[in-house]
């Protein structure tokens, strides 16, 4: 029973890995995304970056303002990355490709799967870039070998999570326009609502609320904690991870029963 309970899973792992490789290559194809990619987070650490740290009040006492934006932004720069990956589904449905995903053997979870994995490998280009970038500003980066791997796992997961939640919408809106028209409605709440840009003590108490309710804080939480030297976690690790992991697997959940009905 053992043997056949492994064999499902190395099955089911090969499957994810197959849509995930079909997505990866495309980024192998088209690097001038990469660059594109790049703007943004740049254009953050050095006009808003530069201009916040002048403002008093606006970090915590312990850690400079560009130390403390530095996580947020990749964090951000991973969740535009990921917010918009649905639309690939709808493209895909377009174009047939999506009724071919779905005649395969393959569970649709693995094929939701496979898409969420992907888009996470899709930001860790941007993981690079503000590493680079953070470190030529004089930010206090940690280089611990145990701390990148983490970062890039929460880059991955957090990712994934928020690509699975973009293909929900896909899934329910059905057309382009809808969709990039939801898209950027949630972006900047989920952005915004978030310790990203500035702590939590700062916020209103309606908005604390919200922020602890958002992915986005735990992520930006665990990636604050291993990128800057000094730094721990507010939630601890294994809550932030905790948070990410359980939902990024309801958001697959729910991801591979609206999939399969997007094809008709």
């Amino acid at each position: 029973m053992a043997e056949g309970a492994i064999a499902s899973l190395k099955r089911y792992a090969a499957q994810a890995w197959g849509v995930a490789a079909a997505e990866i290559q495309k980024l192998v194809h088209d690097p001038l995304e990469l660059l594109t990619r790049a703007i943004q987070p740049v254009l953050w650490l050095l006009l808003f970056g530069e201009v916040m740290v002048q403002v008093r009040g606006v970090s915590p006492g312990h850690v400079r303002y560009m130390d403390f934006l530095s996580a947020g932004i990749l964090a951000q720069s991973c969740l535009f990355v990921a917010i918009f990956y649905g639309i690939s589904a709808i493209w895909e449905r377009d174009l047939g490709v999506l009724q071919r995903y779905l005649v395969s053997p393959a569970p649709r979870s693995a094929l939701v799967a496979g898409k969420a994995f992907s888009a996470g490998v899709r930001a860790l280009s941007q993981a690079v870039i503000v590493y680079l970038l953070a470190f030529g500003l004089g930010v206090g980066i940690s280089f611990n070998p145990l701390h990148i791997l983490t970062v890039l796992v929460a880059i991955v997961v957090g990712s994934a999570l928020f690509s699975t939640f973009s293909l929900i919408i896909a899934c329910i809106v059905k057309t382009r326009e809808r969709f990039m028209g939801i898209g950027q409605v949630l972006t900047m709440p989920i952005f915004f609502a978030s310790n990203a840009i500035y702590p939590l003590s700062l916020m209103p108490v309606w908005l604390r609320i919200v922020s602890r309710a958002n992915p986005l804080t735990y992520e930006v939480d665990a990636l604050r904690a291993m990128m800057l030297n000094g730094e721990s976690s507010a939630y601890g690790l294994a809550c932030d991870f905790g948070v990410l992991v359980g939902v990024t697997c309801l958001f697959v959940a729910i991801a591979s029963r609206l999939y399969g009905r997007m094809g008709y």
